[in-house]
């Protein structure tokens, strides 16, 4: 006896296949939908989903007065303004005095003149005649501080300015790198970054060198690569510091040299002027190039450029008898 096998064929109603297919229409269509909604409507939200897969932000509460780095210590504090006051009963001063003094401490601040400076003068609501060059500002301001400069070095976040000057503190000639941040307080930044470290923190860190560190190149595109290879070769972090300072007054040293040198007395100014390792090797290099100069730094010689301005301005009244023009 034989059996043959005669397969069952189970006929599914057709509605359901239908209902299946409708289905996946529909979920189909919901896709497409919210894929168009989010890209030509609500296009904010892919946005603040892309940003947050590679930023956060963290609420840092402030403290009045003091700007802190990531171990407590202290960036920027405020400072006590001067300002003029007295006390009536505890005053020793006869009646004309008094009198002299109650007419200053009454006395109302009021706009002599003006004078505009810096990267952004050109979009101040002055006309010409009170805008005033950096340089200008720099090498009048320096011999305000320090009335025998005849050389001015400004390293600031953005460039370098050798500046020399006349005996009444009038620019002669300058030079200065206007192309890139190259051997400024920016590049010093990136540094910072790329070591992990505050800017407030290098020059201390250099100063700890026991040999320099030749570095070939102070542009800021290079210098991480750089950086990254010195310290594969088992260079010292404070040897590789002492050697980027050293490469930024080496290359500072070129501008002066093309500005006409250093003459004496010579001024070191700009937010630079505060690092030690950079001074350190300054004082090193001027010595050697230029024998004994005087070299001055003034502690507050981030405010030359403003001092220079109001130098001018004050020049304009008291010598020129000019008055502050009216301004929308």
């Amino acid at each position: 006896m034989s059996y043959s096998a005669t397969p069952i064929l189970v006929r599914l109603p057709v509605w359901r296949a239908r209902f299946v297919i409708v289905l996946f229409l529909l979920g189909f269509v919901a896709v497409a939908g919210r894929s168009g909604y989010l890209q030509a409507i609500r296009t904010a939200f892919l946005k603040e989903e892309g940003e947050a897969r590679y930023a956060r932000v963290i609420d840092v509460a402030a403290t009045r007065g003091r700007i802190l780095d990531r171990n407590g210590e202290a960036l920027a504090i405020s400072t006590p303004v001067k300002s003029v006051w007295a006390m009536p009963e505890e005053l020793e001063a006869d009646r004309r005095q008094r009198a002299a003094l109650a007419r200053v401490l009454d006395m109302p601040l009021e706009e002599a003149y003006v004078v505009g400076t810096g990267y952004g003068r050109a979009r101040l609501p002055f006309s010409k005649e009170h805008i005033r060059s950096e340089i200008l500002c720099h090498g009048l301001g320096a011999h305000v501080m320090y009335p025998g400069t005849a050389t001015v070095l400004d390293i600031g976040g953005q460039d370098t300015k050798a500046i020399q000057v006349d005996p009444q503190g009038i620019v002669e000639s300058f030079q200065m790198n206007d192309r890139c941040a190259a051997g400024c307080g920016r590049y010093l930044g990136y540094i910072a970054d790329e070591m992990n470290m505050g800017l407030h923190e290098l020059g201390p860190l250099a100063m700890k060198s026991t040999k320099t560190v030749r570095i070939n190149s102070t542009c800021t595109v290079f210098a991480g690569a750089e950086l990254r290879d010195r310290l594969s070769l088992g260079e010292k972090r404070e040897d590789i510091m002492a050697g980027l300072h050293r490469a930024i007054i080496l290359r500072a040293m070129s501008i002066l040299a093309r500005s006409g040198g250093i003459r004496n007395e010579f001024t070191f100014t700009g937010g630079v002027a505060k690092n030690e390792a950079a001074v350190k090797s300054l004082v090193s290099l001027v010595r050697e190039n230029y024998g004994e100069v005087t070299l001055n730094i003034n502690p507050d010689s981030i405010y030359t450029g403003a001092l220079g301005g109001a130098t001018f301005a004050w020049r304009a009244v008291m010598e020129e008898g000019k008055t502050a023009e009216a301004r929308a």
